[in-house]
């Protein structure tokens, strides 16, 4: 383990992410919202730590392994995570203990959107905007954004890359080299940023909410500058915009450059993992839209066909804004929207859940198994764009669904162990690991009123989903620190 380019790397992302308290800075001082301090401080703070950290070992030099990156990943959103809490916590007008900060941070930067503050219209504009900002950063990935920029410090990314990035496969790239991979990766991140900011400008938002809102948007992170989130603007054609950046965030970003370079859609069609994104999207609207429609609650809706899809795309691609109290939707269906969000994203998409390509890995699996009762002795492979699948790839999608779900058990029952209520404890679990925020139950509002020691166990579970398991339990296992 190279320790000294550990701390080096550390040291230098501290000191790139504490200049991104800048941005808020500026917006609190524009607004004269009163919030400049804490983020003067929490900037000067934040970069004096990387500082020191980096200072003793900045003429460190050496490829990074694999474990090198999967333990500055691990340790870069516990840290970031940490220090990320600091304008939460230097905030005179949030009030919040170290406990609260740590969530709201780590949510942000999971993009879980679950929160612990009430009163968003109240607050000031700096520290709402740093929320939205959190949410963007943690989207696409702080690492993976590093990777641009390691390489001209003399510290390669590859390896930072395979740790971050979502999916059974990690080894593609779009571009010959990593650094190319991850500029063209931001570069289009940042125009579907921009294109969702001017759509909802064109809407009816003002300004600072399209552009707080897109970042959550395209971050898939469901964070908003109203209590009511996406229902303060009561307005169909925001609501469908929000829909549309949801969906296209949630595709595999791979796709969206291809499509870009070559100026063509069939990209999309020709995608496996695509196709059933948007099939299992449209059997849930099929779903939910016409039971919310004829039922009691739906008649109470202006536009209860568009708030249907808009919750189902929004608890699919594991977003979580809303238009209203879905929790008191009819009969099955608050169940059935958290449940979506097992499923989630594509794999290289904002998005949180197992992912859309193993879903359909082990849906094919399972058919095959079936198939094989049949026929016992027949060779049936499983196929993916009409390629057999390696066995390697196989196995380890049934081990990441294992492990999932034994870590979901896991943390439900600890949940229970606080007191919290079955309902409550299993959709808040189904809320941190698959990074979706909005819960049933007693924490369908915010998680605020919750005890200190399920808030921990909650930031674990969104650390866990957002590094998919295995990143950050790797560590734990006695092999990975074997020399």
């Amino acid at each position: 383990m190279h320790f000294a380019i550990i701390f080096r790397i550390l040291g230098i992302l501290l000191m790139l992410f504490s200049l991104t308290h800048l941005i808020p800075l500026g917006v609190s001082l524009a607004y004269d919202d009163g919030v400049h301090l804490a983020f003067i401080s929490s900037f000067c703070l934040t970069f004096v730590i990387g500082l020191i950290v980096w200072s003793p070992v900045y003429k460190a030099r050496d490829d990074l392994r694999t474990r090198d990156g999967f333990l500055i990943t691990a340790l870069f959103w516990l840290v970031l995570g940490t220090f990320g809490s600091m304008p939460f916590i230097l905030d005179e007008h949030l009030k919040l203990s170290v406990t609260d900060a740590v969530f709201e941070s780590i949510s942000g930067l999971t993009t879980t959107g679950g929160t612990v503050i009430t009163g968003l219209d109240d607050l000031p504009k700096s520290i709402l905007f740093y929320r939205q900002q959190l949410q963007w950063l943690g989207g696409i990935g702080i690492i993976v954004i590093a990777v641009a920029i390691l390489p001209m410090l003399g510290i390669g990314g590859m390896q930072l890359y395979r740790a971050e990035t979502p999916g059974p496969i990690k080894d593609s790239k779009l571009t010959p080299r990593i650094t190319e991979t991850a500029k063209w990766l931001f570069f289009i991140y940042a125009i579907l940023t921009a294109a969702c900011a001017i759509a909802y400008r064109l809407a009816g938002m003002t300004w600072f909410d399209a552009i707080s809102h897109s970042f959550s948007t395209v971050a898939i992170g469901g964070f908003s500058t109203h209590d009511a989130s996406m229902g303060y603007f009561q307005n169909p054609t925001i609501w469908m915009i929000c829909c549309f950046f949801m969906f296209i965030s949630g595709l595999n970003f791979g796709l969206h450059f291809l499509a870009w370079r070559k100026w063509q859609l069939k990209q999309y069609i020709a995608d496996s993992e695509a196709k059933f994104y948007f099939f299992y999207i449209l059997m849930a609207c099929l779903i939910v839209v016409p039971i919310l429609v004829f039922s009691d609650v739906g008649k109470h809706y202006d536009h209860p066909i568009v708030e249907g899809i808009f919750q189902v795309v929004s608890m699919a691609t594991t977003t979580g804004f809303a238009t209203t109290d879905f929790s008191a939707w009819p009969t099955f269906l608050p169940f059935m929207l958290i449940y979506l969000s097992f499923i989630g994203g594509c794999a290289g998409s904002t998005g949180g859940g197992v992912k859309v390509i193993r879903i359909a890995l082990m849906l094919k699996m399972s058919l095959r198994e079936l198939q094989q009762l049949v026929h016992p002795k027949a060779v049936i492979p499983v196929k993916l764009k009409r390629k057999p699948v390696d066995s390697v790839v196989l196995s380890a999608v049934w081990s990441f669904i294992g492990v999932y779900l034994v870590t979901y058990i896991a943390l439900v029952l600890a949940l229970q162990a606080t007191g919290m209520d079955h309902v409550s404890a299993n959709s808040a679990t189904i809320a941190m690991i698959n990074n979706l925020g909005p819960a049933l139950g007693t924490v369908s509002a915010n998680y605020g009123h919750v005890e200190e020691s399920a808030k921990w166990i909650m930031c674990l579970g969104m650390l866990l989903g957002r590094l998919e398991i295995f990143t950050l339990l790797v560590l734990f296992t006695p092999a990975f620190w074997r020399r």
